[in-house]
């Protein structure tokens, strides 16, 4: 029990320094795209690369932060029939909680299955996007962001999916102080 408590901790502050690092990203994005107006207002001259760089900062900060909202329950779904009945029928309620989760978890396993090759292809045959002499970032940073967010929402789906499985067991179980409907534990 102790050594799960610890991997969860773990996982939890290896999905929030993800989180950490893509809103350091924001930041820094912020920065940019200030000097990049501001160059091309005062001085006419804009920062080269600078929509490059957004298009695939945009999918990289995404990709970051997704696996911690998922962790703190803030995942955008609609809960309202959820709620009602887990309050009603907990078990069934936890049963479909369950399944949902189940079929997240298979959801970004696929999606990290597929992405695998797009990242080798951008390694090995150096992708960038841009133009040769101007600007060139290359693809392959952003397709290992990808991987590595799609396999750690996989496991945190998971993760939810056995919580809830657990809960479906032991029939009418109340929901703890520290756990939200999503069944998340901070």
């Amino acid at each position: 029990m102790l050594e799960r408590s610890r991997a969860a901790g773990v996982f939890g502050r290896f999905t929030l320094a993800l989180n950490a690092l893509g809103t350091i990203w924001i930041f820094a994005l912020m920065v940019l795209i200030n000097a990049d107006i501001g160059g091309r207002a005062l001085l006419s001259a804009p920062i080269p690369g600078v929509p490059e760089i957004v298009s695939l900062s945009i999918v990289g900060i995404v990709f970051l932060q997704i696996p911690h909202t998922l962790r703190m329950g803030h995942f955008v779904r609609s809960d309202a029939f959820g709620t009602r009945m887990m309050a009603r029928a907990p078990r069934a309620a936890n049963a479909l909680e369950a399944i949902f989760h189940a079929l997240g978890a298979c959801l970004f396993a696929i999606l990290l299955w597929a992405s695998y090759p797009s990242f080798v292809k951008a390694w090995r045959d150096d992708l960038f996007v841009g133009a040769i002499g101007h600007i060139v970032v290359p693809t392959w940073p952003i397709n290992l962001i990808i991987l590595i967010s799609c396999f750690a929402m996989a496991v945190q789906y998971l993760r939810l999916a056995w919580k809830h499985a657990q809960r479906c067991l032991r029939a009418g179980t109340v929901l703890g102080d520290d756990e939200t409907v999503a069944g998340v534990a901070p």
